[in-house]
């Protein structure tokens, strides 16, 4: 009985750190860092800058019990249903793998309106559409994988997601389409089904839609560029370092330096038109940037992205100076007149 007494407390304290690191279908976000370009971007005889242009991250985890009640009780970290970092039918590996590839486009897009505003020599080839998600119990998962590259439908090459959805909306419940597939260098012909999308997929659609069932389908494109470009992000994933890249690799192409001898950090999406998106986690940005020595930071003025990064700003008592943008050109606006430090 004495053996027993004695026992108890570290039962527990045993079965309260399991709990306290039992995962939970939520996800957490914290801070991360500002992460210096000019080693990350190297475009052939750069010019040298005396200042920085940053991307900024923000941490994301699987959360248990202990990072869930952290995030309840810390101003800068959130935590999230999983349902909305991921697609409801999505893996990790899957989501991972959009992750990267929306890194990747959001690096082309960068690229192509960096050297078309430096009037560079830039060759643009869309060679199909990347799979990054498949939905269980439709067609899709049982005939292709994360990774194919969709090349062609009934013969006729495909190469834009854009594409390949308009043509796939032709086609009804029931009717079959083939596929040209690139798996592992090879090319497939396969054939696929389509089914209505499950309800929970179109919710908010008002008419039942047939499909083959693929999530986040990505444009595949090849870029040639004069001078050369070369880009290493080490794995980092999504969308939103567009607006930052575009700045590094424009500054790269130019004579004047755009950074002015500042350490200028910032996020945004960046499309081909010019145009910058919202991200999420635009408070935590704030922090990584303070936290670096940012001077100025850029923020996408669309979703509130610019007013929840000034209470942001205000909240931390940041000397930052927090400038919004909606087009790329707007950040060369506000750097001509920055006077240089």
């Amino acid at each position: 009985m004495k053996r027993i007494r004695a026992q108890w407390p570290w039962v527990v304290i045993l079965l309260a750190i399991l709990i306290a690191f039992l995962p939970l279908p939520y996800y957490f976000t914290q801070p991360g860092d500002a992460k210096v370009l000019t080693p990350i971007i190297e475009v052939e005889e750069r010019n040298q800058a005396k200042g920085s242009f940053m991307l900024t991250t923000v941490l994301v985890g699987k959360a248990n019990a202990a990072e869930y009640l952290w995030a309840k009780v810390s101003e800068y970290r959130e935590v999230i249903p999983e349902d909305q970092i991921r697609g409801s039918d999505e893996t990790e590996e899957e989501y991972e793998s959009r992750q990267l590839q929306l890194m990747q486009s959001s690096q082309h897009a960068a690229t192509i309106v960096a050297y078309k505003e430096a009037d560079k020599s830039i060759e643009i080839l869309n060679k199909g559409v990347f799979i990054t998600g498949v939905i269980s119990g439709m067609p899709a998962a049982d005939k292709l994988k994360v990774g194919d590259l969709i090349i062609a439908l009934n013969g006729k090459e495909i190469k834009t997601a854009e594409e390949l959805v308009n043509r796939l909306k032709k086609f009804e419940a029931n009717e079959k389409v083939k596929l040209t597939v690139n798996r592992d260098s090879k090319e497939k012909e396969i054939t696929v089904p389509l089914k209505p999308f499950p309800k929970d997929v179109v919710q908010n659609s008002e008419e039942e839609r047939a499909g083959i069932g693929i999530t986040y389908p990505v444009t595949y494109t090849e870029i040639k560029t004069d001078p050369d470009l070369k880009i290493d992000t080490n794995k980092i994933g999504g969308p939103s370092a567009g607006l930052m890249f575009t700045l590094e690799i424009y500054n790269q192409l130019t004579k004047e330096d755009w950074t002015k001898g500042y350490q200028i950090a910032g996020t945004g999406t960046m499309n081909e038109k010019g145009e910058v998106g919202p991200i999420g986690g635009i408070k935590q940005k704030i922090v990584a940037a303070d936290n670096a020595g940012a001077e100025v930071f850029f923020a996408p003025v669309k979703a509130d992205n610019y007013k929840h990064a000034k209470e942001a700003a205000e909240d931390i008592k940041t000397e930052m100076k927090i400038v919004p943008v909606e087009k790329f050109t707007d950040t060369l606006d506000y750097l001509k007149d920055l006077k240089e430090k």
